[in-house]
């Protein structure tokens, strides 16, 4: 990406596409490691994508929150009726991936700003979803 004159700022700027790609693997993830929990308390499965306009400081990224049919999945990465991502919050996100940050790190980081705990296995997902993207 850089070596080929793209930016790294603004709508089609490098940066942009990476979190772009980092929020939604996170949903992902999130998503699969909610129906690993409640596979045992009932048939939940996946029924759909939501897709929305989230505005960042690399401008306007879109995501695609996976629904569930219970409708008992709350994401944390991007929370419901949620349109703003926090002043700061890309930067540190894409620099805890990019300087690979052990798994703990990146769990204590997003309970610090989020306030909630992540597993292990749902930010592995994650890192798995992106890190082809972050390595180019």
């Amino acid at each position: 990406m850089f070596k080929s004159g793209q930016p790294l700022f603004g709508k089609d700027g490098a940066f942009h596409q990476v979190l772009e790609d980092f929020l939604n693997a996170a949903l992902e993830g999130e998503m699969q490691g909610h129906l690993e929990v409640t596979k045992l308390e009932s048939s939940n499965r996946r029924n759909g994508k939501m897709c929305k306009q989230l505005q960042t400081e690399y401008g306007p990224v879109e995501t695609e929150t996976p629904r569930d049919r219970d409708g008992s999945f709350e994401p944390e990465t991007v929370k419901k009726r949620q349109t703003i991502l926090a002043e700061g919050l890309s930067d540190k996100i894409i620099s805890l991936y990019a300087s690979g940050q052990s798994l703990q790190q990146i769990i204590d980081f997003i309970e610090e700003n989020y306030g909630s705990r992540i597993s292990k296995e749902t930010i592995s997902n994650i890192t798995d979803k992106v890190w082809d993207e972050i390595k180019a």
